[in-house]
């Protein structure tokens, strides 16, 4: 009973994935199927139409968003601290500052991503839109699931996403008058300031945060046996996963952010 209903659940995989390549066609930079899950790819200017077709088309169904997030590639693939030998200097004199290493992600900085559920055929999809940090704006996908509304307000408060066409694109989490995008992979983990009652001003006063900056856990990235490809751009992707003879792009971190 167990192994025919996997056999059933891969066959729903491939009939989704083929549905998917056969309506929206070259609309889609990549797709992928694993761990029983789909993954599309699309570009920011034809994310509105692929979100609405992907609620009303009658195949999909995916009526409810259950979920938005923001992935920050700055720092994608790079480590700080070596883990192929033992080291008698100890972690505080061995570890690399991730800043001054060069990047290995090739590609735009943020990736959203859209966690769909589709009701009538108790499956799910995600959707990933990768935008460049100079300008980080989408199209609000708040008029095909209204129940956006705060994800995207936490993700503009959070990372710093401008989604066009959002009624009410205030801060969710921060406080009044915040400065920067704290889940942004550049932002300082101690903060900028630090808040302390004043007794003689009787009121609550921000200060420039006086604790000193230390790295704690270092990160750390297992090697692999294959090694992982940081393509440039989404035509780089397709000719990828084409080619059998080339590694195609894994990026295994895009939920853990």
């Amino acid at each position: 009973m167990a192994k025919d209903s996997v056999k059933s659940r891969h066959q729903s995989l491939s009939e989704l994935i083929s549905q998917l390549g056969k309506v929206f066609g070259d609309q889609l930079i990549a797709t992928h199927g694993e761990f029983s899950e789909v993954t599309i790819e699309v570009g920011k200017d034809d994310l509105f139409t692929i979100c609405q077709q992907l609620r009303d088309n009658d195949y999909f169904a995916f009526e409810q968003l259950i979920d938005l997030t923001v992935v920050d590639y700055l720092h994608f693939g790079q480590d700080e601290w070596a883990t192929d030998e033992a080291s008698g200097s100890g972690f505080s004199r061995g570890r690399r500052d991730i800043s001054q290493t060069k990047p290995k992600w090739k590609r735009e900085r943020f990736a959203v991503v859209y966690h769909l559920l589709s009701i009538a055929y108790n499956r799910r999809l995600r959707v990933k839109c990768f935008i460049d940090e100079n300008r980080p704006q989408l199209p609000s996908v708040i008029n095909i699931w209204n129940g956006v509304d705060w994800f995207e307000r936490e993700a503009f408060d959070l990372f710093g996403i401008l989604f066009v066409g959002h009624p009410d694109l205030r801060r969710l989490l921060t406080d009044y008058g915040f400065v920067g995008h704290p889940f942004r992979k550049d932002f300082p983990l101690i903060g900028n300031v630090e808040m302390r009652f004043d007794a003689k001003q009787n009121r609550c006063v921000y200060e420039p945060v006086s604790i000193q900056p230390r790295v704690l856990v270092p990160k750390v990235i297992r090697a692999e046996q294959d090694e992982t490809v940081y393509v440039a751009d989404p035509a780089t992707l397709k000719q990828a996963q084409q080619d059998p003879a080339k590694n195609t792009q894994r990026d295994k971190g895009a939920d853990n952010g």
